[in-house]
C-alpha cells in the first residue's frame, strides 16, 4: 500500500509468527497479566508501551511475548473492561502531540517550508482520524483545532 502523502511504496515488514497458546517458558496466570496492564496504565503508559514493557520485563520476572495469546484479550480490550482507557486513542494522540510541535517550530521558524508542508499533512491525518473516530471513541461534536491539541496534550 502506497502512503498517505508522498508518492512512495512502503516499506514491507516481517509477520508475527502464528501461534494458538503462549510459549511453555512464559506460564503466567492471565489474571496477573491484566492486574499488571492496569497498573502500568494508571502508571501514564500507552498501550503501546504497555505491551512493551510486558515483552521486556514480564510480570514477575517472567516475559510475556503475546498479551492477546497469553489472556485472550487485547490489552486495549483489558483496558476497557478495568476502566482504565485513555480518553484520546493513542494514534491521534501521538499526532496532535507531533502537530502541537510542529507548530511551535513553524512559528519561530516562519521560513521553514518542509515542516510547514509537514504540518499541513500531520493536520490532514488529524482530522481524517478525527473523523474515524467521531462518534464511538470521540464526541459527536469534536473538531480538532491547535488550542484542543494543546489542552489535551498539556492538560
Amino acid at each position: 500500500m502506497a502512503r498517505m502523502h508522498t508518492r512512495r511504496r512502503g516499506s514491507s515488514g516481517s509477520d508475527k509468527p502464528v501461534a494458538d497458546d503462549p510459549p511453555e517458558w512464559s506460564d503466567v496466570d492471565p489474571d496477573d497479566i491484566e492486574a499488571h496492564v492496569v497498573e502500568l496504565a494508571e502508571q501514564g503508559h500507552e498501550p503501546s508501551q504497555i505491551g512493551l514493557k510486558l515483552r521486556d520485563e514480564g510480570v514477575k520476572g517472567v516475559p510475556i511475548p503475546d498479551v492477546k495469546v497469553a489472556t485472550g484479550k487485547k490489552i486495549t480490550a483489558i483496558l476497557e473492561e478495568h476502566d482504565a482507557k485513555p480518553e484520546i486513542p493513542e494514534d491521534l494522540r501521538s499526532l496532535m502531540e507531533r502537530a502541537v510541535r510542529l507548530r511551535r517550530h513553524v512559528n519561530e521558524n516562519q521560513q521553514d517550508m518542509q515542516n510547514k508542508r509537514a504540518l499541513q499533512n500531520t493536520e490532514s491525518k488529524i482530522r481524517r482520524l478525527v473523523d474515524y473516530y467521531r462518534g464511538d471513541e470521540l464526541d459527536e461534536d469534536f473538531t480538532y483545532t491547535f488550542d484542543t491539541a494543546v489542552n489535551i496534550i498539556e492538560g
